[in-house]
């Protein structure tokens, strides 16, 4: 034990020391926070350019009912060829023609804009809007009925369908399906992700030195189970250090991203506090007040997300991520002593990735059905099970389903580690041959 606690201490200082780590510990939360931060920042971002799109009506059935807004300005004319009149708008001053056919009441394609640049989709749909409402009055003035606008809020309807889920005792329980399947989603891919991440760290560092034959002088003091379990723990460190520094410098990047691009929303938090902490109501008294349909949903994600047992996420997360890095990586270990390059470890690889890849197509299905039989046996199998169990776990497991698959996990893990135990003894000394299905099978059948 004394002598794995070294190779550890060795394989943690000598990949943690590298620049390549710390490269990757500070660029990766940048690239992380910049997905998250950056397409919400551009999406809020609006055309400065006001765009004043000249309107030819000829059923004369739209003029004026098409609204301005801030950047589009719409100006009708009349009595001029279409054909003519798209060849030179421009130096009219118009960005575009919007034509409008006497047919388009029942020939929903005779709107045609006409323009040199691309219309972006908001000016798609403030077009489309505009005449569907239009026609949508006018369907229901042929019919009699006068009120237009009451009748038109009278045909509206919402419907919000709250998940709640019952426990055995019969307690209720807000849930949000949306929400389940995101951190599902991020969750599983993540540890799929960083399995293979640093279990080719491990296939890597075996062959490297093996390669270099610096193994031949490691193991004439140290047994190769030692040395194997050695590095496995060593590169397990470094992965859980770098995951930590990625979360707190993700958090922090983010929320500094949420300060500078988007002061509102903390200005308005703020504000929201000062109003609570002032007006003497508590917040059960401020949910009774009348929402809207936003309000309404907003609501409903905030107290999804305050019902997420954030400790079982973080706490099953950190369990798969280690037990299923411990488990292949003791396979990639074996994969590393039977190669002399890496080029020759495709060979070996095929058996040990299916189970991987299989894991994350029924992953997609266990977000759609997490109680199927199929995620079942999945999150239960230890090859499959960090990925898929996580993917169930926040839509809610039994506990003793993931009690099973945590005890099967570390069942597989002992006897995967005997396994490459085995392969690694041998193959960790042989260079020069190509090793096959049947030789590793009689290395595992000696005592």
């Amino acid at each position: 034990m004394k002598k794995i606690k070294y190779i550890i201490q060795r394989e943690f200082l000598t990949r943690i020391q590298r620049k390549s780590f710390w490269v990757m510990a500070l660029l990766g939360p940048f690239l992380i926070a910049s997905v998250i931060i950056l397409p919400i920042y551009f999406s809020t971002l609006e055309d400065k350019e006001v765009k004043v799109i000249a309107v030819v009506d000829s059923s004369r059935v739209f003029v004026d009912r098409i609204p301005d807004t801030q950047n589009l300005k719409f100006r009708y004319v009349e009595n001029v060829n279409i054909a003519r009149f798209i060849k030179n708008f421009q130096e009219e001053g118009y960005w575009g023609v919007l034509f409008i056919s006497h047919v388009v009441t029942y020939s929903p394609n005779s709107v045609i804009l006409y323009s040199h640049g691309q219309a972006g989709l908001t000016v798609k749909y403030h077009i489309e809007n505009a005449l569907k409402k239009e026609i949508e009055h006018r369907i229901l003035a042929a019919n009699g009925i006068e009120d237009l606008n009451k009748t038109l809020e009278a045909l509206k309807a919402n419907v919000n369908l709250r998940m709640i889920k019952l426990d055995e005792k019969g307690n209720q329980k807000e849930s949000n399906t949306i929400l389940a399947m995101i951190v599902g989603y991020a969750s599983g891919f993540l540890i799929y992700l960083f399995i293979f991440l640093f279990g080719s760290q491990v296939m890597r560092g075996v062959i490297e030195e093996k390669a270099n034959r610096i193994i031949e002088v490691i193991v004439s003091s140290v047994r190769p189970f030692e040395l194997m379990m050695g590095k496995i723990l060593g590169v397990a460190g470094v992965a859980l250090v770098q995951f930590i520094l990625w979360i707190v410098i993700t958090f922090s990047l983010v929320s500094a991203g949420r300060a500078l691009f988007f002061p509102e929303i903390s200005r308005a938090n703020s504000e929201e506090v000062i109003i609570h902490s002032n007006s003497g109501k508590t917040v059960n008294e401020f949910s009774q007040l009348p929402q809207n349909e936003s309000e309404l949903k907003a609501t409903a994600v905030f107290e999804a997300i305050k019902n997420i047992d954030f400790f079982v996420i973080l706490s099953s997360f950190l369990f798969f991520f280690l037990g299923g890095y411990l488990l292949y990586g003791a396979l990639f270990a074996a994969i590393g002593s039977l190669a002399d390059n890496e080029a020759d470890t495709q060979q070996y690889m095929l058996p040990v990735t299916i189970p991987l890849i299989l894991a994350i197509y029924v992953m997609i299905n266990t977000i759609n059905n997490p109680d199927s039989a199929l995620s079942f046996w999945f999150s239960i199998i230890p090859l499959t099970s960090p990925i898929v169990m996580m993917v169930r776990i926040p839509f809610g497991v039994p506990y003793w389903e993931v009690a099973l698959s945590m005890i099967l996990l570390i069942a597989a893990f002992v006897f995967f580690t005997w396994f490459s135990a085995k392969i690694y003894r041998t193959a960790i000394l042989m260079y020069g041959k190509q090793v096959s299905y049947k030789e590793i099978w009689k290395w595992f059948k000696y005592s």
